[in-house]
């Protein structure tokens, strides 16, 4: 491997990744490291400001490298991806071009997200974000609707893999009575998930809090669309910290500004990071937060070891935890 190794760790929003690992057993190798604190835009924009680098360290799936991206990165050799897959890299393209993609351990992130989906819902049904912008602009209760008590309410959820097994748990813990439903979910499997199964129709009709815990695919993408909103009980929250585009965003604004929803908790957007002035921030009845599913301090630390680990085994010319392995014959 040339001494010459230029890498681009990307959106480190928080400007923490060179904290989380001993980056100088990079440097004595050769690396040059660049940090982009910030999101890259367009595909054209992208494609400038990587051209020069060798390596590529992805965090998740903040920034898009389809296909389109990849080919106009000429000197791109290497990529380390945390975690163990993103949709939005396009790894057939990688792997035509002899391009190698090491992943890294999850950490902790089944807790981190489910815990961040429970605080969403705290929050949606006793307005804490607003209430708190209240007491700072000098207010007090006024304007503020009544909240939810959770004990004996029906929480729906969709999808009981991991994330949302422990969404069960939780709702046990709260006096809450868990149901769910996916593609395959079976009574038996949902019964060893802490829940009762339910029929789709049937879990968003009756069902005063709905979270979403699927991994978005072709099948899930628009499966919260405009019928679905419409056929979940008035008054009802919608939390949703899994993708964006499994749920209709326009439609839900519309449920949200008509009262049909009580209110929601959003993590996940259809374009990240959101757009300023984007209609969803106008909602007093939504909560928002910045993809924080699994932007943790256990979680970081298994992420960055494990890139820098990925880093040196390639420059010892021997990867480690290469998801496209066909691409290694190429190179």
């Amino acid at each position: 491997m040339t001494n010459q190794v230029k890498l681009a760790i990307l959106d480190d929003y928080q400007n923490l990744a060179l904290g989380y690992a001993d980056w100088d057993r990079a440097r004595e190798r050769g690396v040059e490291i660049t940090v982009f604190d910030r999101h890259l835009g367009t595909t054209d924009e992208a494609a400038a400001a990587l051209a020069p680098f060798d390596a590529l360290l992805l965090m998740r799936e903040r920034q898009h490298m389809p296909g389109t991206l990849i080919q106009r990165l000429p000197n791109l050799k290497f990529l380390v991806l945390t975690g163990a897959r993103a949709p939005s890299l396009d790894v057939a393209a990688c792997t035509a071009r002899g391009i190698p993609i090491s992943n890294t351990g999850p950490g902790p992130s089944q807790a981190s997200t489910s815990e961040l989906a429970w605080a969403l819902l705290m929050d949606a049904a006793r307005h804490v974000t607003r209430a708190d912008r209240l007491v700072r602009a000098g207010g007090w209760h006024g304007g503020l609707e009544m909240g939810t008590i959770l004990a004996g309410k029906r929480l729906g959820i969709l999808g009981l893999g991991r994330l949302g097994s422990k969404m069960a748990h939780y709702a046990r813990a709260f006096d809450m009575e868990p149901v769910a439903w996916s593609q395959n979910l079976t009574p038996e499997k949902a019964r060893e998930g802490g829940a009762t199964w339910l029929s789709k129709d049937e879990l968003l009709a009756t069902s005063d809090i709905v979270s979403i815990h699927l991994v978005l695919s072709d099948r899930t993408r628009g499966l919260i669309g405009r019928a679905e909103l419409a056929r979940m009980r008035k008054g009802a929250i919608l939390v949703n910290t899994s993708r964006g585009p499994i749920v209709d965003e326009q439609a839900l604004i519309e449920a949200l500004r008509s009262g049909h929803l009580a209110a929601a908790g959003l993590d996940v957007y259809d374009v990240e990071p959101l757009p300023a002035k984007h209609p969803l921030t106008t909602l007093d009845n939504l909560v928002l937060t910045p993809h924080l599913g699994y932007v943790a301090d256990a979680i970081f630390r298994v992420f960055y070891r494990d890139a820098l680990d990925d880093l040196l085994a390639w420059l010892d010319g021997k990867p480690i935890r290469v998801i496209n392995p066909e691409a290694l014959s190429r190179t």
